[in-house]
């Protein structure tokens, strides 16, 4: 038997994990989610998450930032030491600054409290939709020591896999698109999805740097193309 809700298989629907410790805005969320039709999981706290991802698979996270114990830029931390899971950020906390601090860590979006339903969902769906599509025209490259496939968001050197997180895959399929040719910060930004601006294009680059670089303070393969913008160098496979 297939399990479905309003005829539509259960399989077939996004699947998100909520992990807030403040039980109202929990149960709103999740409530809103499903009327949504999205199949909705609930956590209290970052080890409850845990608890429940060793028996489900998730396509999101939805996670609140000030939570006690470990928070939810911790909680996204650790997370991207094992997994590409997106994750949304919810927050009071909605400073540029604070912002900057949910990309670094790894988080796929950020939307700060309060905040209007409709537009968690459509966040939501957005970061689906750039997790799920993959740029065929973007060729496989070699990337220094690395091998970058489009359609996986992972670095791999045949015996080592590395993992990156959607933006940053989203991010390195654009560059890998035109490897070798400059592309502006905000052209980035557009491809990518990111709302937060410019600034985050390059928190994201930073990030890169770090995993495919060997100095970070002298790139070979990752390159600012001072007053306009960056330049993927890569070799064909």
């Amino acid at each position: 038997m297939i399990l479905s809700v309003n005829n539509q298989p259960l399989a077939a629907k996004p699947h998100i994990l909520v992990v807030d410790d403040d039980n109202r805005i929990r149960d709103l969320v999740s409530r809103y989610l499903k009327d949504n039709d999205f199949v909705v999981i609930t956590a209290q706290d970052a080890a409850d998450a845990r608890e429940v991802m060793k028996g489900f698979e998730f396509d999101a996270l939805v996670v609140d930032v000030m939570m006690p114990g470990e928070t939810g830029l911790e909680f996204t931390n650790s997370l991207r030491k094992e997994s590409n899971l997106p994750v949304l950020l919810l927050t009071a906390l909605g400073e540029v600054d604070d912002r900057v601090t949910g990309f670094e860590v790894g988080a796929d979006d950020y939307l700060p409290k309060p905040f209007e339903p409709r537009e968690l969902v459509a966040r939501l769906n957005a970061i689906l939709r750039r997790t799920a599509k993959k740029q065929e025209e973007a060729r496989p490259l070699k990337i220094g020591r690395w091998h970058f496939d489009p359609n996986h968001d992972e670095l791999s050197d045949g015996q080592d896999r590395l993992r990156l997180t959607a933006v940053e895959a989203n991010l390195l399929r654009a560059l890998a698109s035109r490897s070798g040719e400059v592309m502006s910060r905000g052209e980035l930004a557009a491809i990518c999805g990111v709302e937060a601006g410019e600034r985050t294009i390059d928190v994201q680059v930073t990030r890169l740097r770090r995993k495919i670089e060997e100095d970070t303070k002298a790139p070979r393969y990752l390159q600012t193309i001072r007053g306009k913008g960056y330049l993927l160098r890569g070799e064909d496979l």
